[in-house]
């Protein structure tokens, strides 16, 4: 993958805007992009929707299969995440296996999925310690403005949640299409991703691609609801930038209020 370079009167112009809190698409540094979601992109999967943030796209589609559980885990289903970044999406990314950015963005969406607890693992067995229901997300980003770690999150969190549960038939084991019923989810305690960067000075949130080439790091967080409250699922530091305390705890800060502004409307888009 070949670096994105911004040329420094570009940067200089990019860092000279925030530190008058704005930004050169007119929002400001903590202001989202409009969020578009489109449904039913694909007949074939258990559910398949297209998020946009702006111009950032991602498609993400859910599909489960019969396997064998893990020895460990012998009455739960299992989750699995996988992310394609395309050329088509950005001249900085190359065909062929997954890079370290498609790996890195598959494992922080799984993780924040997967401990927020929201999906339950156990109503997905079939039969303790021979059959269980594997569910699948494919992301496939279709074009990067920046920010494809939250875009792509909440992509798959809205997949989930609009998802269908196959019909298994257990006399010809084989799956027989689809049920009305969606798979099983932990409606109460769905989170979401807020990926923050810190750029000249200012942490900022839903980066564009040229702030995203020179910011100094970035933090994701996956944030939950609890009883009301917001409740920290998972983090990962992108980036070589360090965090000192105040960054933590004006991102802290940020973090809580975007949670408190965009949750249910977030909640209303997964389980429309």
């Amino acid at each position: 993958m070949s670096n994105f370079i911004i040329p420094n009167l570009q940067k200089e112009k990019i860092e000279a805007y925030l530190s008058e809190g704005k930004r050169l698409d007119g929002r400001t540094v903590e202001e989202y992009r409009e969020i578009i979601v489109e449904d039913g992109v694909s007949e074939n999967s258990a559910s398949a929707v297209k998020v946009k943030f702006g111009k950032t796209e991602v498609y993400a589609g859910v599909h489960l299969a019969v396997a064998t559980p893990y020895p460990d885990s012998p009455d739960e289903g299992t989750f699995m995440t996988s992310a394609e970044l395309h050329p088509m999406a950005s001249q900085q990314f190359d065909i062929g296996r997954p890079g370290i950015n498609a790996i890195e963005l598959s494992r922080v969406i799984d993780r924040g999925i997967r401990e927020s607890g929201f999906i339950d693992f156990k109503k997905l067995c079939i039969k303790e310690g021979e059959k269980v229901w594997q569910v699948f997300v494919d992301i496939m980003a279709i074009n990067d403005d920046g920010n494809l770690l939250d875009v792509a999150g909440l992509a798959a969190l809205i997949a989930l949640g609009r998802a269908r549960m196959p019909v298994y038939n257990a006399k010809e084991d084989k799956i027989d299409g689809f049920s009305k019923d969606g798979i099983p989810l932990n409606k109460e305690v769905t989170a979401f991703s807020m990926t923050f960067h810190k750029i000249g000075g200012k942490i900022v949130a839903d980066v564009g691609k040229d702030e995203e080439a020179i910011s100094e790091f970035r933090l994701t967080i996956a944030i939950g609801d609890n009883k009301g409250e917001p409740r920290i699922t998972a983090m990962q530091k992108g980036k070589a930038g360090t965090i000192n305390d105040e960054d933590m705890e004006t991102i802290l800060k940020l973090a809580e209020d975007k949670w408190t502004e965009m949750f249910l409307k977030i909640k209303e888009y997964v389980f429309k």
